[in-house]
């Protein structure tokens, strides 16, 4: 019983390894703090110039509703 145990326990790491392997990456690549720091300034640059013509559309908008 012992031997038939210890053949299926190798079987079954052997093929939990190559699963693993085969899988792909559940984790992306490492990011450094000045480059998160970089992609922070981008996405607030990009969301600051978005704003003020969101609000001339309101604008707009109302100036077409009132007339």
């Amino acid at each position: 019983m012992n031997r038939k145990k210890k053949l299926t326990q190798i079987h079954k790491k052997r093929v939990k390894a190559v699963a693993a392997k085969n899988s792909g990456k559940k984790k992306s690549g490492y990011v450094s703090k000045a480059e998160r720091a970089k992609l922070e300034a981008a996405a607030e640059a990009e969301h600051s110039t978005q704003a003020p013509e969101q609000n001339q559309d309101q604008d707009q908008d109302q100036d077409q509703d009132q007339n």
